[in-house]
């Protein structure tokens, strides 16, 4: 039942049927049509034998049976024959009521002659030479156009079963050979599913020959959407990599930057417990203490801000008023850093209004301001830009190092610009601006950089 399973298989069965199927109703409709016409001929040879004229002019033929129905009263004897081969090989039928039912009617009728076999007979009236009129019933047999018949139906028999034979041979290699490209495409597919894709680094190099992608055909198709399928394969499992790789370098960088000030605590809470009569030191450690808790909390909190933005958490969008959110931040850094030059500049007099959450855009704005601070020599001008779609922070101070994404988490880079943060400052102001549905870019160099945010608009965010 296995073989029965397979495409090639029921390919050939069904051409092996079909071909059946036609043979025999070629067949039948051949062996119809032929009889029709023999027994058409042989009426015809009947009729022929009712012409006028004496009884026995008309039997010339091998088989033909003739009777002779003498009218109430005559003197003739009723007989029946039939001629064989020779003149001397006659046989006489005994049964001769049957034939008191043709009719005089010119039509063929068909009588069963027992011992002889079936007869096509026509009845006719005729004149023997003393004179007297009889009846005379005349036919040939029947068995002359069954046997033809039957040699037909045997032909056709023994054709019929070599052409499904032949057909079975032949359909059997052209549909294999017609479906070498298919194999080849499923060889593909299995050489795929027997690749370790589970953990590791993937790459599906395994691809359908190109010969075998033609969207003309239905193996094209086929070839063509598994190719498709093997680059989304291939796409994701080195996103999946990635991702892999991302979070064992974010725990990684997480652990690393919490050790340090669980480090610290550690070591002050020692100094504490070994030194409990020395006020002096008891302040100092405490002091750490805080600070370092205060440290990790900040850390902390952004660590889950980011794992909140990654995992999709909605933000309120309500309509902000960018401009006012911009002086409050530039104020603040204004009171925090005296000694950097802070300078607000709008495109345009009025106010601009952008769809997002106040808090999360205000800390985005916090963020960059305290880059810029922090990692700036003294004397430094930024200018924070507003603009239609957002805003923009530049300064003049010193650039980030050539080849450094510094939205990456954790990154670190020349002290002049990292002094040595956690580096999830950057990567906050992008997860959040991301968030909004917008768009965070930086230009870096010496004098010269520029984080640039693009934000939605109410009009756009009410589309």
């Amino acid at each position: 039942m296995r073989f029965f399973a397979t495409l090639t298989s029921r390919l050939v069965l069904t051409a092996v049927a079909l071909v059946a199927v036609v043979s025999v109703l070629i067949a039948a409709a051949t062996t119809v049509a032929l009889r029709n016409q023999l027994m058409d001929r042989l009426d015809s040879d009947v009729r022929a034998l009712a012409r006028p004229g004496p009884p026995a002019s008309r039997n010339v033929a091998p088989g033909t049976l003739q009777v002779i129905r003498p009218a109430v009263g005559s003197s003739v004897q009723e007989r029946g024959e039939i001629l064989g081969h020779d003149a001397d090989d006659v046989a006489t039928i005994t049964d001769l009521g049957r034939f008191d039912r043709v009719p005089l009617d010119r039509t063929v009728h068909t009588v069963d002659v027992p011992g002889h076999g079936t007869y096509r007979v026509i009845a006719a009236e005729a004149q023997l030479r003393t004179g007297e009129v009889v009846t005379v019933v005349t036919g040939l047999p029947v068995a002359t156009v069954d046997d033809t018949i039957g040699g037909l139906v045997r032909w056709e028999i023994l054709l019929t079963l070599l052409g499904v034979v032949a057909a079975a041979g032949a359909g059997l290699v052209v549909v294999r050979r017609q479906l070498r490209p298919l194999r080849e495409v499923a060889a593909t597919a299995h050489a795929v599913a027997g690749l370790p894709l589970d953990t590791g680094e993937i790459g599906v190099t395994e691809r359908v020959p190109e010969r075998l992608t033609d969207e003309h055909t239905e193996v094209g198709r086929v070839g063509g959407a598994l190719n498709t399928l093997l680059e989304h394969v291939e796409s994701s499992l080195a996103a999946r990599h990635r991702s892999e790789q991302q979070v064992r370098q974010f725990v990684a960088d997480a652990s690393h930057e919490l050790r340090t000030p669980l480090t610290t605590i550690r070591g002050y809470t020692e100094l504490a417990r070994r030194h409990p009569e020395d006020d002096g030191a008891t302040r100092v450690a405490l002091s750490k203490v805080e600070e370092e808790s205060g440290r990790m909390t900040s850390l902390v909190e952004d660590l889950l801000l980011l794992a909140r933005l990654d995992a999709g958490r909605p933000l309120a969008h309500e309509p902000v008023d960018l401009s006012r959110l911009v002086l409050d931040a530039v104020a603040d850094a204004r009171l925090l850093a005296p000694d950097h030059r802070w300078r607000v500049h709008a495109e345009r007099p009025d106010a601009v209004e952008v769809s997002g959450d106040p808090d999360r855009l205000r800390q985005v704005l916090l963020n960059l301001l305290t880059n810029a601070r922090s990692y700036t020599p003294v004397g430094t001008t930024v200018t924070v830009s507003v603009r239609p779609d957002g805003f923009s922070v530049h300064d003049d101070g010193p650039c980030f190092p050539a080849g450094l994404d510094p939205f990456e988490r954790f990154v670190r880079g020349d002290e002049s610009r990292t002094g040595g943060s956690s580096g999830l400052g950057l990567s906050i102001v992008e997860a959040i601006v991301a968030a909004h549905g917008g768009s965070v870019a930086l230009a870096s160099e010496p004098g010269d950089t520029t984080v640039t945010v693009r934000l939605p608009s109410v009009a756009q965010r009410s589309r």
